[in-house]
């Protein structure tokens, strides 16, 4: 008999959790006074999300069949979208630098920006100039008919992938005055962008706990439908062979670099306090003389790494800074020409 988490105990009502924002101690990133609800059960089994309607997957888009065909035939460079949200200038302006140079930019959530536009419209600008997009989708601001009406509209728009994730709290960014919505969670979600036609990306963080839960957690990502795990930093090369190792399932595997090319950089990555860098990693670039070509060169050593481990098909350049978007775009492709 499938046991059903008690959703009211988990503050974004998920059903497949936990989510990735564990703290090390097990504590809930909404509460750090109360440990995960998840954490003392087992996890949970997929079993749809609505048994009286299933959801079948649909034909791939072919956009999708394109995306597919190419992954694993060489390693794909995506970019985390380092632009201003809500600024149609400079994601326009971070386009023109990373178009001809990465093989897609992951346009999803920002810590520092609730608001910002639609992803559909995201993708259409990023698009039209001439970028492939991964669409980054969260369950935080949508009901299920809203993300339906998106994923519709992405399949329309042709986008490479979409990467579902449940998505932070209202409580932790810059609108605590918002209502978090939580219809879904990122196991549910999908399930509905397979049903799209899809490429569906989700997450997997193997370095937070339960650590030894978390290879089970993404198999029953896989079964709703998922074809590719990005997996968040998770301490170098080594920890993400062994998660790998520990899925032994096939699935296509894209995992974050981080990218530090200053001390804003630094502090933006530092502050995600669920995610392990290499040792000695932001020390070397923050005591660097030139922190910059330091953060490049150590982000290329550790993407070569990872791109030769079996299950990897990509890399994906992570992080960010407010202000400098396109000087921090530009990093991002010498790391992507460099690595081609």
């Amino acid at each position: 008999m499938t046991v059903l988490p008690l959703l009211d105990a988990c503050p974004k009502r998920m059903e497949y959790g936990p989510c990735g924002g564990v703290g090390f101690d097990g504590s809930c990133e909404i509460d750090a006074s109360h440990s995960c609800a998840f954490l003392p059960r087992g996890t949970v089994p997929w079993t749809g999300i609505d048994r009286a309607t299933p959801v079948d997957p649909g034909p791939r888009t072919a956009a999708a069949a394109e995306t597919l065909a190419s992954l694993g035939t060489r390693p794909w460079v995506v970019a985390d979208l380092p632009a201003r949200a809500l600024s149609v200038a400079s994601i326009d302006s971070c386009a023109a630098v990373l178009a001809g140079e990465v093989d897609a930019v992951l346009a999803g959530d920002a810590g520092t920006a609730r608001v910002q536009f639609p992803p559909a419209y995201r993708a259409h600008l990023l698009q039209r100039a001439g970028l492939r997009v991964w669409t980054g989708i969260n369950m935080r601001d949508r009901n299920r008919v809203a993300i339906e009406g998106e994923l519709a509209a992405l399949a329309v728009e042709g986008v490479a992938g979409v990467h579902c994730v449940t998505g932070d709290h209202t409580r932790t960014g810059d609108r605590p005055d918002a209502a978090p919505v939580f219809d879904l969670d990122s196991t549910e979600a999908a399930a509905l962008a397979r049903a799209a036609g899809h490429v569906v990306s989700v997450a997997a963080s193997p370095a937070a706990p339960p650590v030894d839960r978390r290879a089970a957690r993404l198999r029953e990502k896989l079964h709703a439908g998922a074809d590719v795990c990005f997996v968040n930093h998770a301490g170098g090369a080594e920890p993400v062979r062994r998660f790998i190792d520990a899925v032994a399932a096939p699935v296509s595997y894209i995992p974050c670099v981080p990218v530090v090319v200053d001390h804003a950089s630094a502090d933006v990555l530092e502050s995600f306090t669920t995610l392990v860098l290499p040792d000695g990693f932001l020390e070397r670039v923050r005591s660097a003389r030139d922190p910059r070509a330091e953060g490049i060169a150590l982000a290329v050593a550790l993407a070569e790494e990872l791109l030769a481990l079996p299950g990897v098909v990509g890399v994906n350049l992570s992080g960010g800074r407010d202000g400098g978007e396109e000087s921090f775009a530009e990093a991002q492709a010498e790391i992507a020409r460099r690595l081609r």
